[in-house]
């Protein structure tokens, strides 16, 4: 799969985690911050390497739902996988 197929992909993940109101507001709102990172214009390594930080920094919140921590654990594994 390609570069950009990867990131929008992770991209529409995000954008469902942002939606779904079983997901407390901070990790919906670092949902957001990370398809925000993957929306902008720039290197897709880059891109990809901003938006994994975020859903790093969140992924062992004690309060996340099950089904959202594996979403996010999905989708890190998609932006590891970018590379120059």
């Amino acid at each position: 799969m390609h570069s950009d197929a990867k990131l929008k992909q992770v991209a529409e993940m995000m954008a469902r985690m942002a939606e779904d109101t079983s997901v407390p507001r901070n990790i919906r709102r670092a949902a957001s911050e990370a398809r925000e990172a993957l929306l902008k214009k720039g290197d897709p390594v880059v891109k990809a390497a901003s938006a994994a930080i975020i859903l790093d920094e969140i992924s062992n919140d004690p309060n996340m739902p099950i089904h959202t921590r594996t979403m996010i654990w999905n989708a890190i594994s998609v932006l590891e996988t970018i590379r120059e």
